[in-house]
């Protein structure tokens, strides 16, 4: 395990590199549930700018320490995250402000995201979830599109990460009513890939595996998925014959191939 750093006030998030190139990130205010107040914000935004340019990177794992993943907003510092007026409508990390950046940062960055969610993952913590690429999630975890609740809408990028994954007409349903489902349910929903009752250890063995391919492969697949839902098919043939074009032959797509046929672990350059 390598050097755990610390984002934020009171160190709000950790990242540890670990040596297989797996990023290890935690909400670390779990005496509040995790919930998102204006340092935990700022804490994740610095983490995933750090994970951007991290050397060697290959997956994250994402996760809250103590009783739950997230808890979502923490009403009594949401003045302080309302800001003055345009502060919402601004535009801060290109085509996102500051807050939906939270959430669709997992999916812009350049590696899978594995997300291990259990006991609550409310409101804006569900969104963030829903960022990563893989959501493992705890059977009796309990989820709620919240906002409702409070008579607001899902702003954190919610309605673009959901968009492929959840029926339009149940995520209308739990947006409508914020009512809470299980992990088990949420599978079925399209919230959650995987159930299982230790959703960490899953997690981790899931970026293990990623880890262990082509890394060069596995960034070309994200990219993909970033275009896949939102292009024509002219535009989504072109991009995966240009991806393909770039890793046939390559010095680690050579490297697969050797390594299967020699049934040896494989010796992947950055």
């Amino acid at each position: 395990m390598g050097e755990t750093r610390q984002f934020g006030a009171e160190g709000r998030v950790t990242l540890t590199m670990t040596g297989s190139g797996v990023a290890e990130v935690v909400l670390a205010r779990g005496d509040k549930m995790n919930a998102l107040d204006p340092a935990m914000f700022e804490a994740l935004i610095a983490a995933g700018h750090a994970l951007f340019d991290m050397s060697g990177l290959r997956c994250v794992v994402l996760s809250g320490e103590g009783r739950a993943f997230c808890a979502g907003l923490d009403m009594a510092s949401m003045a302080a995250l309302g800001g003055g007026e345009g502060a919402i409508t601004d535009r801060t990390h290109g085509n996102a402000n500051h807050f939906q950046q939270v959430a669709l940062q997992w999916r812009k960055l350049p590696v899978p995201v594995i997300a291990a969610i259990h006991g609550v993952c409310f409101g804006g913590g569900l969104q963030i979830a829903c960022g990563a690429d893989v959501r493992v999630v705890h059977p009796e975890a309990r989820l709620s599109v919240m906002e409702m609740k409070w008579g607001i809408v899902p702003d954190m990028a919610g309605y673009v990460l959901w968009k492929g994954t959840v029926r339009d007409d149940v995520l209308r349903e739990l947006t409508y009513t914020n009512r809470e489902f299980s992990g088990a349910e949420a599978q079925v929903l399209g919230f959650a890939t995987l159930v299982d009752a230790d959703p960490r250890a899953r997690a981790a063995a899931i970026a293990a595996d990623i880890a262990a391919r082509n890394p060069h492969a596995i960034r070309a697949a994200k990219r993909l998925f970033g275009r896949y839902l939102g292009e024509d098919e002219r535009a989504i043939l072109m991009a995966e014959s240009v991806e393909q074009h770039a890793l046939v032959g390559s010095r680690n797509q050579v490297e697969a191939v050797r390594a299967q046929m020699e049934r040896r672990a494989p010796d992947f350059a950055d």
